[in-house]
């Protein structure tokens, strides 16, 4: 499989995803939080780049080779708190939006997170799910043979 296309710089739609980028670290989400969601959001969708990436990401923000092999089951183990629970199942269920976003999921969220917060977290789902589908989409996972 070969890139079909690669983000060019100079192009609007880079500087915009990037733009968003930008903003989420000026919001109060924690770097460690904004690594599950971007890891989550990728095992779900299946984007091998983005996996490679933010693994590698969220080890140099302290995170540990056991909660990152785990989170793929993290319902199914102690390794991850009340606030990452809650991050989590929202993750799951804005990703898997065809199934809609639960009231028992969202109250749970908003139960743990300040509005500010949970609004941060939604806008970090938003963002790597849109990453993931244009690296999905252009084949970006090209680019792991390098690395």
């Amino acid at each position: 499989m070969s890139t079909r296309t690669k983000i060019n710089q100079k192009d609007p739609a880079y500087h915009a995803m990037m733009a968003l980028g930008e903003y989420l670290t000026t919001t109060p989400l924690t770097a460690k939080h904004h690594e599950l969601i971007k890891i989550r959001t990728s095992q779900i969708n299946g984007c091998a780049f983005c996996i490679d990436m933010h693994t590698r990401d969220a080890r140099k923000e302290g995170e540990t080779e056991q909660r990152i092999y785990a989170l793929s089951v993290w319902r199914d183990t102690p390794f991850f708190d009340e606030q990452e629970r809650a991050l989590l199942a929202l993750t799951e269920e804005v990703t898997l939006i065809g199934n809609h976003v639960s009231d028992d999921t969202y109250n749970k969220a908003a139960a743990v997170f300040e509005p500010a917060y949970l609004t941060a977290i939604l806008m970090a789902i938003i963002a790597i799910n849109s990453w993931n589908r244009f690296a999905i989409t252009t084949h970006m996972e090209d680019f792991l043979k390098v690395g």
